[in-house]
């Protein structure tokens, strides 16, 4: 999933979201261990009761088959279905099954026999049932239960997460066709437990059965499942029953439905059927936001040396999803974020979040973690599968940048919420295992188990831990037993640093020169707080780089300092350690003014470039700006662009040849953030040029909004009527980047005219980011404008406040009428309607608010 995937998701960032802009946990303040002050002794305290523990769920019986034939009633948002499970007792005998059925109303439960039914007893508590089989059975019997029973996800009680904003399994989109502007659909969502809001099961990822689900939908709709479309009969009465079968077993969180007027865009993959469900206004572009999926099969079948197993690839985008994108097995679930037009994807592409759902098919839906402690078995790896696809698509370079970023969110998430294990049993809520440890750090640690061990070695491990595992759930060792099997290496000391303990590394690099011995040493210290995180075995490469040739050396770091000594001919032109870039955790390292420019030109990977520019960007010297304005034209885009952030305020002597530079980048650069970005630093450094205002004008006309909103900013700067006349006309068709602009000018230069542009733009919003940026962007408008047009605003703001489903838009309309009760009270001589006004909204959000993080927030 992505935030993801439900991605932090995984979303453009939705578990970053969650993590980076709203801390509920304090953090303790580390220090290092040279600043630890000699220990107290302290007597241990007493253990009365055994630590918490998230056992895997015991199996009791083993789910082989599960056959459902359903409809549904729009009207009352509910789902008629009649169940028939096929099971055996997994080792004991017994007379009792436990079924999860979550707010049902059941009205036969039973056994399937020679004779027919048989009814049983049982006992329901709203959640699970318990049923009184008729006789004790062994592990030799079979059984088939029947349920006949109807869903009712809106009595569902349960919390959703960072990652997936509710947990109630069906979900009823504009069911009855009230909203004009939002189709008729229905979905599901069974990630963690939630398949058990629509059907009796098993609801442990632990389990895996095959399926049958026998839909009967409108006509006028489309069906989609997991398996083939195996049979398709109109009923003659407006209705037409699908019949969709998967053969090869799976987890039943990955049991999916949906049913809605979708277009349906075919491709192939090896005589595959691969599938884009989008809506019609989307057709002409589907093969465009997922076009690269048959590609993404050749790649990750090809590079695990195991070929996509299941019955065909399908992805369908849906409306007002709960989370970023669900990896639903060979029928993928997006958000409609996803949606984009030819001119949208100019700005970027979710190419990383269709790659990391489709990983997710060997790691995740073939092998399933065994319980919610490992969910970096699922999640770790569809992250690290974005890297791998990117590396393979985009070059290294490209890959790195996106390793960097998720690596950013980690420490972020880390220092907000608190260091955890990334495999961990103690945790409050299954939910909380959906962060930026499952994620990010969990991808970034594979990344370094490939370079401990070196790809041939990484990706044989991998194909063994598939094959051994195929169609089975499993816990970290069992990775750690193929990747022993393969190298012949004890990894012990990788896997308890790194999965089984939490922290990382903080290194301090120090580095001498010994003129008369023609020795250079590096001196390596960790730093981290070892009472709290391990003292860490860190292989890694240095490369040296001296007289004309770079040779590599492979050092070990398993202590907390240690030096590291070569025998060189002259002193050295730049060392670099961790050559590869791959280290999770933070390195302290001071390098020379030249050893920058050196590694800006000659050191090769994206972190060498990023880093050398940014210690250069404040630098006079005419070598550094010869190397920053070279790297203008390097053949990575975020390189590129790097160069442009880093040469926005240098001290470039020949100003006319940066100047020529960037205009040469905004008007021809081929991707559209280096355009952007360009087109900002000329207006930043030579926006009351008459030449450039021309061209900064005419890019309002450039086919990325992106690139027309930097266009729209900078005229701001310098001639606010002809910004606010530009914006007004581009409103009607703005989207992303290009509305945040519009926006911005608008906040500054403003007034009550402008208010329709906000209240209708947030209702025109599909990303989930760019939703709650546009939140408190109109929190911002509505501060700088009088009372009377705050309280007009306001209704828009307690609507969301109020009824939003998603969580963190809900907490982004909050924070806007904090700010608002906070501007009032401060001066209420001016705000003697707006007060009352917005207490009483805050009163209702008080005692309507169910999320448990807003509740603290709130201090309810």
């Amino acid at each position: 999933m992505n935030l993801h995937d439900r991605t932090i998701f995984q979303l453009p960032a939705l578990i970053g979201m969650a993590l980076t802009l709203h801390a509920c946990t304090s953090q303790k303040q580390v220090t290092t261990s040279a600043e630890v002050p000699a220990a107290e002794v302290v007597a241990e305290p007493e253990i009365t009761e055994r630590p918490h523990y998230n056992e895997s769920r015991e199996r009791t019986f083993d789910l082989i088959h599960t056959k459902l034939d359903v409809r549904f009633n729009f009207a009352a948002q509910t789902m008629d279905g009649k169940a028939e499970l096929t099971l055996k007792p997994y080792f004991y005998s017994t007379n009792k099954l436990v079924l999860d059925a979550k707010a049902f109303e059941l009205r036969t439960v039973g056994i399937k026999g020679k004779n027919g039914i048989n009814a049983l007893r049982y006992d329901y508590d709203g959640q699970q049932m318990t049923i009184t089989l008729d006789r004790e059975y062994n592990r030799n019997d079979t059984i088939r239960i029947w349920v006949d029973y109807t869903a009712r996800p809106e009595e569902v009680k349960s919390e959703g997460s960072a990652a997936i904003t509710d947990a109630k399994g069906l979900y009823f989109i504009n069911p009855k066709g009230e909203d004009p502007k939002k189709p008729v659909q229905v979905w599901t969502q069974g990630e963690t437990e939630a398949s058990s809001c629509w059907f009796p099961t098993i609801d442990s990822p632990n389990e895996n059965t095959t399926q049958e689900i026998v839909m009967t939908v409108p006509s006028k709709y489309v069906s989609l499942s997991n398996g083939l479309l195996t049979g398709s009969k109109d009923n003659g009465d407006g209705t037409r029953t699908d019949t969709w079968k998967q053969k090869k077993p799976h987890a039943p969180y990955l049991a999916m439905m949906a049913v809605g007027d979708f277009a349906v865009i075919k491709d192939k993959w090896k005589g595959l059927n691969v599938d884009y469900y989008v809506e019609h206004d989307y057709a002409i572009h589907a093969k465009q936001i997922f076009g690269e999926t048959p590609a993404m099969l050749d790649f990750y079948s090809d590079v695990l040396d195991y070929p996509y197993t299941w019955e065909k690839y399908a992805q369908i985008v849906v409306r007002d999803y709960v989370s970023g994108a669900m990896e639903n097995t060979s029928a993928v679930i997006h958000g409609e974020f996803l949606h984009r037009t030819d001119r949208e994807l100019l700005d970027g592409d979710n190419e990383r979040i269709i790659a990391h759902e489709l990983f997710h098919h060997w790691f995740g839906d073939l092998v399933t973690c065994e319980n919610w402690a490992n969910l970096p078995l699922n999640e770790s790896f569809a992250t690290y599968g974005e890297y791998m696809w990117m590396e393979h698509r985009h070059g290294r370079a490209a890959a790195d940048h996106h390793s960097e970023e998720q690596m950013g969110q980690y420490f972020a998430s880390a220092k907000q919420q608190g260091h955890v294990d990334l495999i961990r049993f103690n945790y409050e809520d299954k939910e909380d295992m959906f962060d930026a440890h499952s994620y990010n750090k969990g991808g970034r640690v594979l990344h370094m188990l490939r370079k401990a061990i070196g790809d041939d070695a990484f990706y044989r491990s991998l194909n063994l831990y598939l094959k051994t595992n195929e169609h089975e759930a499993v816990e970290i060792h069992q990775l750690r037993l193929a990747v022993e099997k393969v190298t012949g290496q004890d990894m012990n000391w990788f896997f308890n640093q790194w999965f089984l303990s939490k922290g990382h590394p903080e290194l301090k690099v120090e580095r001498s020169f010994d003129a008369a011995a023609l020795t250079y040493s590096i001196i390596l210290t960790q730093e981290q707080d070892l009472k709290q995180f391990p003292l860490y075995r860190l292989p890694m490469d240095v490369d040296i780089y001296a007289g004309g040739v770079v040779n590599r050396e492979r050092i070990v770091l398993d202590s907390k300092v240690d030096t590291f000594t070569f025998k060189l001919a002259h002193y050295p032109d730049l060392v670099i350690v961790d050559a590869e870039r791959m280290l999770l955790g933070t390195v302290k390292d001071e390098l020379s003014e030249g050893e920058y420019i050196f590694q800006l030109v000659k050191a090769p990977l994206f972190k060498d470039k990023a880093q050398a520019l940014n210690a250069l960007r404040k630098s006079d010297n005419v070598d550094a700006m010869t190397a920053m304005l070279l790297t203008l034209e390097h053949e990575d885009s975020g390189i590129r662009q790097e160069a442009v952030k880093a040469l926005r305020k240098a001290a470039v002597a020949d100003t006319s040849l940066l100047k020529n530079r960037l205009i040469v980048l905004t008007q021809g650069d081929s991707k559209a953030a280096v355009r952007a970005e360009a087109l900002s630093a000329l207006a930043e450094r030579f926006g009351k040029d008459t030449n450039v205002r021309m061209i900064i004008e005419n890019a309002t006309n450039d086919r990325s909004y992106n690139v027309a909103g930097s266009a729209l900013r900078a005229i701001a700067t310098y001639d606010t009527d002809k910004a606010l006349a530009l914006a007004k006309a581009a409103e009607k068709d703005a989207k992303g980047s290009l509305v945040s602009a519009i926006a911005a000018i608008y906040i500054k230069h403003g007034g009550a005219e402008q208010l329709d542009f906000f209240v209708n733009g947030f209702k025109n919003i599909s990303d989930p980011g760019e939703k709650y940026a546009f939140v408190q962007t109109f929190g911002k408008y509505l501060f700088n404008q009088d009372a009377a047009t705050r309280l007009l605003g306001l209704d828009l703001v307690e609507d969301i406040a109020l009824n939003e489903d998603a969580w963190y838009l809900r907490l982004s309309a909050i924070q806007v009428l904090a700010g608002m009760q906070q501007t009032a009270e401060a001066d209420p001589a001016n705000n003697a309607d707006l007060l009352p006004r917005v207490k009483a909204i805050m009163d209702k959000v008080k005692a309507t608010e169910t999320n448990e993080m807003i509740q603290g927030m709130l201090g309810k």
